[in-house]
C-alpha cells in the first residue's frame, strides 16, 4: 500500500510512542524465549512456543505501525479549507432526530478512539461530516437507518 495516511500532529506523535512501547516490548519476549530455551527440550515447552506466538504477533503489530508512520502526512492549517469538516476539526452537530447535539472529532482510521470523541472518517457518521460546511445536513446511514446531522460548528483545536 502506498496510499498516504493523513493524521493529526498529535495522532502521528502517538503512533510513533506506540511504535516505541512496542519495540521495548520486543526485546523482553527476546529475553523470554532465550530464558525458555535454555529449559532445554523445544518441543514440549510450553513457555517457548507461547512466547514465540506473542513475537510474530508483535512483529506483525510493529510492520503494521511501521507502514502506516511511513504513509503519515500531517495535515497543516495552510492545507485546509476551514470552512469545510476535516481531518482534525472538531464538529458539533444536532442529530435531527433525537434533537441532541454531539461534539466530534474527525481523526483517521489509525487515532479513532470513540471513547475520546475522535471518530474515522472512513466511519459512516465521518464520511457523512467529511467536507460539509455549517448549515449543510450530513446523512450518515447507519445500521438503524439514515441519521440526519446539521452542522452547527466547526472548530480545530
Amino acid at each position: 500500500m502506498n496510499d498516504k495516511l493523513y493524521v493529526t500532529r498529535d495522532g502521528l506523535v502517538k503512533m510513533k510512542a506506540d511504535l516505541a512501547s512496542m519495540n521495548e516490548e520486543r526485546l523482553k519476549i527476546a529475553d523470554t524465549i532465550e530464558s525458555a530455551r535454555e529449559l532445554g527440550d523445544l518441543k514440549e515447552n510450553a513457555e517457548y512456543h507461547a512466547a514465540k506466538e506473542a513475537q510474530a504477533l508483535l512483529h506483525a503489530r510493529i510492520r503494521d505501525l511501521e507502514d502506516k508512520v511511513a504513509r503519515s502526512v500531517i495535515l497543516e492549517d495552510q492545507d485546509i479549507d476551514i470552512s469545510k469538516a476535516y481531518v482534525g476539526a472538531t464538529v458539533r452537530v444536532l442529530n435531527q432526530k433525537t434533537k441532541k447535539e454531539s461534539n466530534y472529532i474527525l481523526v483517521s482510521p489509525v487515532e479513532a478512539d470513540m471513547a475520546s470523541g475522535k471518530i474515522s472518517t472512513e466511519s459512516p457518521v465521518g464520511k457523512a461530516l467529511l467536507g460539509k460546511s455549517v448549515g449543510d445536513v450530513a446523512k450518515a446511514s447507519v445500521p438503524a437507518g439514515d441519521l440526519p446531522l446539521e452542522i452547527l460548528e466547526i472548530t480545530r483545536d
